[in-house]
């Protein structure tokens, strides 16, 4: 107790005393000798009768009632909620308790709700994260559902059976709509392909899909083509690739991919089959319940609509205006130019490509909407300069 406490409780014990040996005496007169009222000390004697020497110390205020209390009822209704969304923070249960519009509940602030966690144990301390600057972006916005969707492959990580597990990610920009989401043995195209044909199927053809620079997405082959964006291509999509080492760039599908690791593989389930039952779970919660608060604290599910183009019955002839020569690229990825080949990567072969006379020795080479590069003829040999 420190050194003042400890005087003034000194002086209430000599207080009590000084009552103890004159109990008939002048109850008034005694007070004012101590410098005290009479209300406080027929407190303190009262106080000394039913606590001894220790109700004598100053005892910490306690209120009778509080009036802005949250009641019982709701906060056992938050509890609830968090326990059936373990994920979920106060801004999205906040969000989940408005759309469940129960009269008897008036929804408390989200900070009332997050130091309600706090009071029951219900909050993990987040780990510190490396914050990088923020990078502009070259690629363009996406305002309307199917605008971009975006893709992935989400680190491989090990199953029960000891199998690894690739999780593909297709999500739509605009929206945060999670329109794939499957366990592959391998990221190549061959797995890859059959998933993206079954997406267009269902939800129509976007005008781009915006990747990394990884396979089966893209390759060094000039203009980053792999044989994956060359069929997008064909479908009448624009493949778009974020710049290296820059994934805040697709940050909105990056920062899904967190949640999707927390929610689905921490830990790993057995088997490929079970994982995968995991995943679809999560794709469902996700679009359909999990509130986003870059959406209003709404799911996903309410601002996606399918893309208006439906998938092809056959893929697309490229056209290419008056300025471009078309040149088929042969089965080992080669075009000739002036009776010399260019060599313009194995994902072309048998493809059509175009040729615009820039200078009488450089051409402007071009498939679809990607230009590939220049060829450059000089001293009688012609090579392809490509694009960045």
């Amino acid at each position: 107790m420190p050194w003042k406490e400890t005087q003034v409780v000194d002086e209430r014990v000599r207080f009590i005393a000084a009552v103890a040996e004159d109990p008939r005496g002048n109850f008034t007169q005694l007070c004012r000798r101590f410098g005290i009222r009479r209300q406080t000390g027929y407190k303190w004697l009262e106080r000394y009768r039913e606590l001894g020497p220790a109700g004598l110390e100053d005892q910490k205020p306690v209120a009778q009632s509080c009036p802005h209390k949250t009641p019982d009822a709701v906060v056992d209704r938050i509890i609830s909620l968090r326990k059936q969304h373990p994920f979920d923070g106060p801004k999205k249960l906040r969000a989940r308790l408005l759309e469940l519009q129960e009269p008897a509940i008036v929804v408390p602030a989200a900070s009332t709700i997050g130091d309600l966690l706090d009071r029951y144990g219900l909050v993990r301390p987040r780990k510190r994260r490396l914050r990088v600057p923020p990078h502009s972006s070259p690629l363009d916005p996406c305002a309307e559902p199917n605008d971009v969707w975006c893709t992935d492959f989400k680190g491989h990580f090990a199953l029960g059976d000891k199998t690894r597990c690739h999780p593909l990610t297709i999500t739509d920009g605009a929206s945060r709509f999670l329109i794939k989401c499957e366990g592959l043995l391998r990221p190549n195209e061959e797995l890859s392909r059959p998933h993206f044909e079954r997406a267009f199927c269902e939800f129509g053809i976007p005008s781009r899909i915006r990747s990394d620079n990884g396979a089966p997405f893209a390759t060094k082959s000039p203009g980053g083509l792999s044989r994956l964006s060359v069929w997008w291509i064909r479908l009448g999509i624009t493949p778009e690739r974020i710049e290296p080492g820059q994934p805040q760039q697709n940050g909105r599908h990056e920062r899904m991919h967190r949640t999707l690791k927390e929610q689905t593989a921490n830990p790993p389930a057995t088997t490929l089959a079970d994982q995968q039952r995991a995943f679809d779970r999560f794709r469902r919660e996700y679009n359909e319940s999990r509130p986003h608060e870059a959406l209003g604290q709404t799911p996903p599910a309410h601002h996606y609509e399918p893309a208006l183009r439906p998938m092809p019955t056959k893929l697309l002839s490229l056209e290419y205006d008056d300025r471009f020569s078309k040149r088929r690229v042969s089965p080992c990825g080669t075009i000739t130019c002036k009776g010399m080949p260019v060599y313009l990567g194995n994902s072309l072969g048998g493809e059509w490509v175009g040729l615009a006379p820039i200078d009488e020795d450089e051409w402007a080479v071009q498939y679809g909407p990607v230009q590939l590069g220049y060829v450059l003829v000089r001293d009688g040999k012609a090579r392809l300069e490509q694009v960045g």
